[in-house]
């Protein structure tokens, strides 16, 4: 038995990828969170609720949908100046919610038109719903789940592009994202910086392969019972959790009903899964990407003081140290959530305005 398998496999297992250090209280399907302050004089912006196909999603053995949730916010004066384009900023949602419960989360359209009245330039902000099968598609590229990753990188890029009048150049083209959308900032960002001018990493989740044990386990017998991907609506939210990350980083078109491979089989680790997960790590691949990610105009990455996912966080700062590579990394004081709205205000879209190209 090898070192890992011995440390483990009397381990309950919740998540072995970063979404087992999320709080508890990170597991509900919606949160409420602190809303910024109204900014007086603040205009209002439009709301547009759309449907995006995306080909990269198509024929995935989950029977996740290729039309996707798309919400999409205009800036004040976007029916007046016909003639103007604009940046546009994707922002990404966790795991366990949408984009309508994302959009609460962070006060949309209050935050967007408070950060316009301080003074950040107008930009088009586009919301994707990535939510699946089993709650979340993890932005990672699989036969099972469908190819996420390219749906955020290409076809909605192009989507959007193509329906609203956008810069449609990396330099003005920003990715950020919470938790699990953390790490598809982390990820894409990574691996699509030809697509992308900054990237905001906001409490980013599943950086590195952390191992937690959790009194509660995994009924390893209860998952592998399912006769369908869709029967994991009754199941809680960490067996949902584990399930979505299989089913993104261990996928097995030839394993039916579920086309995945469980971390533990027989209540013991799978290094070949563990692998595979592992590969799927930004803190396990980032060295292979200094190059795109020297190409950004900005990076910037935080965490709250008492979130799980903080040693990450710090990780990947110190690595991105290592290699001199530009970025801002703020350790905000609070949990996973925490004021979660305010700093979209304050800081995450005030850091595209300075960071995109605006014309």
């Amino acid at each position: 038995m090898t070192r890992m398998a011995l440390r483990f496999s009397h381990a309950h297992w919740l998540l072995a990828a970063g979404l087992a250090a999320l709080p508890l209280a990170a597991a509900p399907a919606q949160m409420a969170t602190q809303s910024p302050a109204v900014v007086p004089g603040a205009k209002a912006v439009t709301v547009e609720r759309i449907k995006v196909h995306s080909a990269a999603i198509e024929g995935n053995l989950e029977g996740n949908s290729a039309d996707r949730d798309v919400i999409v916010v205009l800036p004040p004066d976007y029916a007046k100046d016909r003639t103007r384009r604009y940046p546009v900023v994707y922002a990404l949602h966790g795991y366990s919610i949408g984009a309508d419960q994302w959009t609460k989360e962070i006060h949309v359209p209050a935050s967007v038109e408070g950060a316009f009245a301080r003074g950040v330039p107008p930009m088009i902000l586009v919301f994707p719903d990535s939510r699946t099968m089993h709650n979340g598609s993890m932005y990672s590229s699989s036969q099972t789940v469908g190819d996420f990753e390219r749906f955020i990188s290409h076809d909605l890029i192009a989507a959007i592009d193509a329906r609203y009048r956008t810069i449609p150049r990396r330099e003005s083209r920003g990715l950020a994202g919470h938790s699990m959308g953390g790490y598809g900032t982390a990820r894409i960002g990574m691996k699509h910086a030809d697509m992308y001018g900054a990237i905001y990493m906001m409490s980013p989740c599943c950086l590195s392969p952390r191992m937690m044990a959790r009194p509660e386990g995994t009924d390893e017998k209860l998952l592998t019972s399912l006769s369908s991907p869709a029967e994991s609506a009754k199941l809680n939210w960490g067996q949902r959790a584990m399930l979505a990350a299989s089913a993104a980083w261990s996928p097995d078109p030839k394993n039916p009903p579920l086309y995945l491979d469980l971390p533990i089989k027989d209540g013991k680790v799978r290094d070949d899964v563990m692998a595979k997960w592992i590969a799927n790590t930004p803190l396990a691949f980032v060295d292979q990407y200094v190059g795109p990610l020297r190409r950004y105009r900005a990076i910037a990455l935080d965490v709250g003081s008492q979130d799980g996912l903080k040693a990450d966080a710090q990780a990947l700062h110190d690595t991105l140290d290592r290699y001199g590579i530009a970025h801002s990394f703020q350790i905000y004081d609070g949990d996973h959530v925490n004021r979660i709205g305010v700093r979209f205000q304050e800081q995450v879209l005030p850091f595209f305005g300075r960071s995109l190209v605006t014309k």
